[in-house]
């Protein structure tokens, strides 16, 4: 059963009294649900997930595959020759040993291999989504049975007694049962920037806006200050946060730029043969004076048909993006839909978050500013090790009392845990504690012990809005006696005594300083002067350029505990401590990446929530933006209109400050100045500024489920990095589909032409059968083209500016090329048809009359093969490139020669292919004009070379 099967109030829970709701669901707000109650509910509600929408049955996948114009007229070819063949069967015409409705079946077989590819290819990429969605598992704290568990949040069930406190992210939808000073960020669904306040008590009429319920709690948003209790009331697919997963996935996306490609040389290929057919039957039938040779007239188009299409181009496009796909997981890329490999390669534009993706989301410690001296700290990541240095020389902490006294605080105003996991020392909390915690150990003060020295007995939690945390801590007597032989600060010992609680303050250094009265001098307190303010906040603005996070810290005794609420009074009157100054540092790897995305001519932007200081100098030293560029921040980015974000978007390279709603302003105004863009992100804010994207990338370990689904690429690594290497991966993919579909069509311009030719003069017959061409178009042109799909990157693939991805297929020569390689192949052949058929029907002749068509199938094949090696590169003949390079060619070449060799000597084949024993000087010559193709395209590259010119 579903969860729709949830009570009739499921969507009114804010209209009812706690107790009602609680009868409902059959819940107790004290005990919560016993185990076997658990059991039921999941197996009746199913486990509390996203769940990827129905979708597409299966059948319409795999008949999706099949409406691509060139295999609908593959199989009106089919059905045609099999009704030629049936004509043939029953008016007894057919030739000894000859196979009825073989091309028909060949041709279908093509037909049905084709759609089955795409099939596979589209199922795998969200049978990979749905692997990568079961990584990640939050753990929920919940009542069950009486006692207080940790669970996954998948595991919770409607009637679910979830516990809640800052910091948190909710793992439900749910009616709050009571609540103290809460307040939930719910931007992700309202877009409201500010915290709401929630009230337990109230019962609201059923009409209530979702941002006006105030006793509710929704999944997604997030507690920035309180606690709580709430009775889960809707999971899964059923939460808020469930309908906007399920419009995302609604919503139909536009075709890529490959996919319009295909769409159009499609048409293109498709009208050209139908074309090309009418005008042979229509002078087929205005030369014969009617319809008597119709039959034959119809076996020249069939043929000129399939030569026309590429049989075997969707199969190897297929090939190739899930090759390229294959290569980007091993990167770390993850793409959910296979057309999506090559679009990357069109992106001018890369839009990225700054925390996490172009640094390791691992906070450290650098600089400590207290008693007006600045302390450097060294030491890596979370190891309690290091040292503090003055003026370049160590310090000991016994010189220096007033960075233990700094210590205590970060260390006690913190709730995050240090501890070691398999020998490396992590945390468990947020990255920002956790590098306090971890600038107290170096310093000799643990957090466990001074807990139970100093039990905490209130705080005023931290949030955006207060931008601080306070935590009281009730004093006793024995930790100002450790206190004192640890050597900590004797102003700090003498303090415990003093009054019986001790408050520490950390937060924004404006904001605290502006809120302290006195300073900490080391020993002793002194009134905080005016230059004394200015000193500390130009050493902030200092260590804020030098693009470290930075907070301020002060104290102050208590002889009470405030009342909540009472903050704005409380946090007066403070002493201030000093300043921490933390540094997430840049991913070594990054700097060189956006070094190359300029090189590429794409354009870096960070957009980040940081301070703008931060933002500007991590921007700086990776290359993202130069000294004096401009920052945007969230304020004056709301206070522009559209068309004024548009006027500046192309000169802004970093935005701090902002929230995730503006990421989709600032898309949408780069795609209006005709950018490709590409945009990172993992919140559900960030879902429709990911789905405008022309690339929306997802983040694998911090994203949701909603942002991935709503994104083209996931990160599993959350790295920059890892986006540039998918965006050269995309080139190559493009530029490698270029190729083999100049390889691929060049030929088949030649075939038709040369098929055309062969009644024009004289020769009478059609030189190539259906079947012929398709061994042609899937054998001797599908292997070699495989092999170029994995050709690698020309040397400057990342040394020009990305190509437009409004670009017609036949831009930049492809479409000159393909018609002047295949008048050059028809030239070719029609040479050798012209002789072979005068060699086969000399009077001496002791063959087949109809030798002349093996070799000019022959011919076609073998020619391809020098056409392959050729094409490897634009501009360097083959020469000077290394042959083992890309020694699939050479495989593809030697194979391919070989199996055509065997259809022409294999005595079985022979019959089935209808081909003729060709003796050595009959092969030699077909191999003679073979490679006259090769030699004329080497000859193209060194005109163009000395012309100046460079083929793309």
């Amino acid at each position: 059963m579903s969860a729709n099967s949830l009570p009739e109030a499921a969507a009114v829970w804010h209209s009812l009294e706690v107790d009602k709701a609680l009868d409902l669901l059959d819940s107790n707000a004290n005990t919560g649900l016993t185990p076997q109650e658990i059991q039921q509910r999941l197996q009746k509600y199913g486990p509390n997930e996203l769940q990827e929408t129905a979708g597409r049955s299966t059948w319409e996948i795999l008949l999706d595959q099949f409406k691509n114009i060139m295999l609908l007229m593959l199989i009106g070819v089919a059905l045609i020759s099999g009704f030629l063949d049936l004509m043939r069967l029953q008016s007894g015409h057919l030739k000894p040993g000859e196979v009825p409705f073989k091309d028909t079946i060949a041709i279908l077989a093509i037909v049905i291999l084709n759609g089955i590819l795409g099939y596979v290819q589209e199922s795998r990429a969200e049978k990979a989504l749905a692997a990568l969605k079961k990584m990640t598992s939050p753990i929920v704290r919940v009542i069950r049975d009486t006692r207080q568990v940790e669970i996954a949040a998948k595991e919770l069930v409607p009637g679910d007694v979830m516990l809640l406190e800052a910091g948190m992210q909710i793992a439900a939808d749910g009616r709050l049962i009571e609540q103290s000073n809460l307040q939930v960020r719910e931007s992700a669904l309202t877009g409201e920037a500010e915290a709401v306040n929630k009230q337990a008590s109230l019962q609201l009429p059923a009409e209530t806006d979702l941002g006006d319920r105030l006793n509710v709690v929704y999944q997604g948003t997030e507690v920035v200050q309180g606690r709580a209790k709430v009775l889960v009331t809707n999971i899964g697919m059923t939460t808020e946060l469930g309908k906007i997963a399920t419009m995302l996935q609604a919503v139909e996306s536009e075709p890529t730029p490959l996919q319009q490609r295909m769409t159009q040389l499609g048409n293109v290929l498709v009208t050209g043969s139908l074309i090309l057919v009418a005008i042979v039957v229509v002078g087929g039938v205005i030369k014969d004076g009617g319809f008597k040779n119709i039959q034959e007239l119809l076996e020249v188009s069939l043929s000129m048909a399939v030569a026309v299409v590429p049989e075997g181009l969707p199969a190897v496009i297929t090939v190739t993006l899930a090759l390229g796909t294959q290569r980007m997981v091993r990167q770390n890329a993850l793409i959910r839909k296979l057309p999506a490999v090559e679009t990357l390669g069109s992106v001018t534009t890369i839009c990225s978050d700054k925390t996490g993706t172009l640094t390791q989301n691992k906070m450290v410690v650098q600089s400590v500013y207290t008693n007006n001296k600045t302390f450097r700290v060294t030491g890596e990541g979370y190891a309690p090790t290091g040292d503090f240095q003055l003026n370049g020389e160590k310090i000991s902490l016994e010189e220096s009392p007033e960075i233990s006294a700094l210590s205590v605080a970060c260390a006690l105003c913190n709730d995050s845990v240090l501890q070691k996991e398999q020998g490396e020392w992590a945390i468990l909390g947020d990255p920002t504690e956790g590098a306090l915690l971890t600038l107290a150990a170096k310093a000799g003060i643990e957090k466990d012990q001074w807990n139970s020295k100093l039990p905490r007995v209130g705080e005023f939690p931290f949030s955006s809005e207060r931008k601080r945390m306070s935590v009281i801590f009730q004093v006793q007597k024995v930790a100002t006696l450790e206190a004192a032989s640890r050597g900590v600060d004797p102003a700090i010992a003498s303090l415990l005594q003093s009054e019986p609680y001790l408050m520490f303050t950390k937060g924004s250094p404006e904001l605290i300083l502006a809120r302290s009265t006195q300073i900490h001098l080391g020993n002793d307190t002194a009134p905080l002067t005016e230059q004394q303010r200015q000193k500390i906040l130009a050493e902030n603005d200092q260590m804020a350029s030098k693009g470290l996070r930075v907070l301020g810290f002060a104290y102050k005794p208590l002889a009470q505990i405030p009342p909540e609420r009472s903050d704005e009074t409380s946090e007066q009157g403070l002493v201030w401590l000093g300043l921490v100054g933390m540094l997430d540092a840049p991913r070594p790897e990054v700097r060189l990446a956006v070094q190359e995305c300029r090189d590429a001519g794409i354009r870096p932007v960070m957009i980040t929530g940081d301070h703008q200081l931060t933002a500007r100098a991590i921007a700086t030293d990776l290359g993202i933006a130069q000294e004096g560029d401009r920052v945007l921040t969230g304020q004056e980015l709301q206070r522009m209109s559209d068309q004024e974000l548009e006027e500046n978007v192309d000169l802004v390279s970093i935005y701090a400050r902002v929230s995730p709603e503006h990421k989709l302003r600032i898309v949408q105004a780069l795609q209006r100045r005709g950018r490709f863009v590409a945009m990172t992100g993992d919140g559900v804010n960030d879902a429709p500024a990911l789905k405008q994207a022309d690339i929306g990338i997802a983040m694998g370990i911090t994203g949701t489920d909603v942002s991935k689904e709503a994104s083209d690429m996931v990160l599993l690594d959350d790295n920059f990095a890892t986006i540039v290497s998918a965006t050269k991966e995309g080139r190559v993919v493009y530029t490698n589909i270029r190729r083999f579909i100049k390889y691929i069509l060049g030929s088949n311009i030649g075939e038709v032409l040369t098929i055309a030719a062969a009644p024009l003069i004289g020769l009478g017959g059609v030189p190539l059968t259906p079947l012929q061409i398709l061994w042609m178009n899937l054998v001797t042109d599908g292997l070699p083209a495989l092999a170029l799909a994995v050709e690698p990157p020309e040397p400057d693939v990342m040394q020009r500016p990305p190509f437009s991805p409004r670009e017609s297929i036949f831009a930049r020569g492809l479409g000159s090329y393909m018609i002047r390689i295949g008048i050059i192949f028809a030239i070719i052949t029609i040479a050798l048809m012209w002789w072979a058929y005068q060699h086969t029907h000399a009077p001496e002749y002791q063959g087949d009359r109809d030798t002349w068509k093996t070799m000019v199938f022959t011919t076609l094949c073998i020619a391809q093969m020098g056409h392959a090696i050729a094409i490897r590169s634009n501009n360097r003949l083959t020469i000077e490139m290394n042959p083992f390079s890309n020694i699939f060619v050479l495989a593809a070449v030697v194979v391919t020669t070989i199996l055509q060799l065997m259809l022409v000597y294999v005595p079985p084949l022979r019959d089935f292919f209808g081909t003729h024993y060709l003796n050595m000087q009959e092969l030699g010559v077909c191999i003679g004009f073979s490679a006259l193709m090769f030699v004329w395209i080497e000859a193209e590259k060194i005109f163009l070379r000395i012309m100046g010119k460079k083929a793309v």
